[in-house]
């Protein structure tokens, strides 16, 4: 499976993000407790470059800095999220993993037109820390519809 991640032309202007298994984000060292846009775009940027870095064609060719700046132009209109506590035990130390976080939904609005398709790609991908064990997977409602 390959997504297109050019610009979407007819990009909604409101969307709803559903954060469906516990998500942690990080932003300078620290987890977040709310998915501001500017983080959580962040951080499903650097999920998908790191992807296509190790199994694509190479990181993507993208101006960090000014990606973040637009990013900070997205506003978020609601949020509602409850934080989920469990635990995993791994099977070959015994050590005891938290694998909780937040889940719930929250709305944002702006120009999506450079996003959306992180947000689809996201959708496949999850999003945040430990994805590897099913924590992150979010799915986009467009508002506009």
């Amino acid at each position: 499976m390959s997504l297109d991640l050019g610009a979407r032309q007819n990009a909604p202007s409101k969307i709803r993000v559903n954060f469906l298994s516990p998500t942690e984000l990080k932003h300078d060292s620290r987890i977040v407790p709310r998915p501001e846009f500017p983080i959580l775009f962040g951080r499903v940027r650097d999920r998908v470059s790191t992807l296509c870095r190790l199994y694509g064609s190479g990181p993507l060719e993208i101006d960090y800095q000014e990606s973040n700046q637009r990013a900070a132009l997205i506003r978020m209109t609601e949020c509602r999220m409850h934080r989920d506590e469990t635990e995993r035990r791994s099977s070959r130390t015994g050590q005891v993993h938290s694998i909780g976080g937040f889940t719930g939904m929250a709305e944002y609005e702006g120009e999506f037109a450079e996003f959306m398709p992180f947000l689809e790609a996201a959708r496949w991908t999850g999003v945040g820390r430990q994805c590897v064990w099913g924590k992150g997977e979010i799915d986009i409602v467009h508002g506009d519809r």
